[in-house]
């Protein structure tokens, strides 16, 4: 009795054993499969991370590719655009010495057919030029611009508003929306206090 006793002893111990080592196994592998989701979850967050960020890479550098793309058209518009412009800034002399000519030929009765032929010249280069974008500026009578005048004299005057172009000593010239020339101007302004006292006592 007693020797069985002693192997129920030695079984039970045996079985209590091999319950704590499974138990160690098991709370081992619980441990492990913790251990290797927390590492996957930080591994798919640093992926995202990382996607993220070559994102916004890609959309920064598209944007800017973008932006390039636009300011090369517009260069290689305004190139063709204002292609011709080193011509047509030269070419304005020569429309100068017509219309100096012309000038002084009409002034000339016995050259009137000359003043006719100058006339007929001029029109025809400025017909031509006018079809590759030059266009005159209208200064005479305007507000003073400085983009698209360039004042030589101020002249006092009461007739007209202060700042306004009252004479024009050479003619300026665009080409389509570029100013090739500013227009050379005398601009009005008010006569000074002394001035007025002056011509008043001259009425008087």
């Amino acid at each position: 009795m007693k020797e069985e006793k002693r192997e129920n002893t030695s079984q039970d111990m045996e079985e209590t054993t091999n319950e704590e080592k499974n138990l160690e196994i098991t709370h081992e592998h619980k441990e492990g499969t913790s251990e290797e989701s927390v590492t996957e979850k930080d591994e798919l967050e640093e992926l995202r991370r990382s996607l993220t960020e070559l994102n916004d890479k890609y959309l920064r550098l598209y944007a800017e590719f973008e932006n390039y793309k636009k300011f090369e058209a517009r260069k290689k518009e305004e190139l063709l655009m204002y292609s011709n412009e080193g011509l047509m800034r030269e070419l304005l002399t020569v429309i100068d010495h017509l219309e100096l000519a012309l000038q002084h030929a009409s002034n000339n009765e016995t050259s009137s057919s000359l003043a006719e032929g100058v006339e007929l010249t001029l029109k025809g280069l400025k017909t031509i030029l006018e079809k590759y974008g030059l266009v005159s500026i209208d200064a005479q009578g305007k507000p003073f611009d400085p983009h698209l005048h360039h004042a030589m004299s101020q002249v006092e005057t009461d007739d007209v508003d202060e700042n306004m172009v009252v004479t024009e000593f050479r003619k300026g010239y665009k080409l389509k929306d570029r100013v090739l020339r500013a227009a050379l101007v005398g601009v009005s302004k008010k006569p000074s206090k002394r001035q007025e006292k002056s011509e008043t006592k001259e009425e008087e």
